[in-house]
């Protein structure tokens, strides 16, 4: 069991990952290769990854065994959608902080060759590191974003919702089976007996896909603490992904239907207009329509509105049905 310890400051500062974190996917895809998970879900990732073995996939098992530890520093946290951006912090590691993370590896690990050269910050081991990272993520993590972002996207917005009409302690009671409020401690179902004290930095919520089982966090909670959970696997609809963004677009529009997609990611009225590649005028407008139709939310903060999908959107961006709404008409 992991014992958070919480204040009323720490209430305050809870936040939730608005998009999937890509380093966090891309390390725990790596459990995935060992613990095969059950489910269709995890039936067509396995039978998709193992046709397309990934070199240097060694490397990774090595670093991040199924069960147990593995080195903080391949998991900074960003949400990011480009994945060398998100890898970046993991190859600027400081040589100090390599040797610490790594010196927590069993014995037998820190004996291999491509291991030991790592701990000295190795040129050629870190970059033997990036390109299995990248391999990996390209084979494994790529070809599922989309089912990845919609997953995310849709526990975002229920747990917005949780959030938006009950509280922080609504949100920490009614967030998942594996976690139990009671003031002033969140019980987390965890592998083995740890005790994390906040102290006020606050605690950041990440939803991920490929968490197997049970929740994870960081050994090392110098910054803010982070609680990475498990969330409903949700495979691509049967209609390729391709289909799908011609059949969006012809019911929503190109631009429109560009802003729903980047909505999924989250982000100011600018993000969303730099990742739809249009206007910011033209981006607000389409905005405004999503908004009516009940397809994403807008929330002030500070100095910028941001803007999210909400699950209607999420269901949209996924292909499946969902219940009419009086709201469509909007769309018109």
């Amino acid at each position: 069991m992991l014992r958070i310890r919480m204040t009323a400051a720490d209430l305050g500062r809870v936040r939730l990952a608005r998009a999937p974190a890509l380093m966090w996917e891309t390390a725990l895809s790596v459990h995935w290769l060992e613990r095969r998970p059950q489910g269709m879900a995890g039936a067509q990732w396995l039978g998709a990854v193992a046709a397309r073995p990934a070199p240097g996939t060694g490397l990774l098992r090595h670093l991040i065994p199924p069960r147990g530890y593995f080195p903080d520093f391949l998991t900074p946290y960003g949400t990011s959608p480009d994945f060398s951006e998100a890898l970046e912090p993991v190859l600027c590691t400081s040589p100090v902080r390599l040797r610490a993370d790594l010196a927590l590896l069993p014995s037998r690990t820190r004996s291999t060759p491509h291991i030991r050269a790592l701990t000295t910050a190795d040129a050629t081991a870190v970059h033997r590191l990036e390109q299995a990272l990248r391999r990996h993520h390209d084979i494994a993590v790529a070809p599922f974003r989309a089912a990845v972002r919609e997953s995310v996207a849709r526990e975002y917005a229920r747990a917005s919702d949780l959030m938006v009409n009950g509280g922080t302690e609504t949100l920490l009671a009614d967030l998942s089976p594996l976690l139990r409020w009671r003031a002033p401690t969140l019980d987390v179902t965890y592998p083995t007996d740890r005790e994390l004290c906040l102290e006020g930095r606050g605690l950041l919520l990440v939803p991920s896909y490929f968490c197997h089982g049970l929740p994870i966090t960081l050994v090392c909670q110098d910054t803010t603490p982070v609680l990475v959970y498990p969330v409903a696997v949700r495979m691509p609809a049967a209609t390729p992904a391709h289909d799908r963004s011609d059949h969006l677009a012809g019911l929503l529009g190109h631009s429109r239907a560009a802003v729903l997609e980047a909505a999924a990611q989250g982000g100011n009225t600018s993000q969303l207009a730099r990742l739809a590649d249009i206007l910011v005028s033209s981006a607000s407008q389409h905005l405004t329509v999503l908004r009516r139709a009940g397809l994403i939310t807008s929330q002030r903060r500070a100095n910028a509105v941001v803007h999210r999908v909400t699950s209607l959107g999420a269901d949209l961006l996924a292909g499946r049905p969902a219940q009419p709404s009086a709201r469509a008409q909007h769309l018109a």
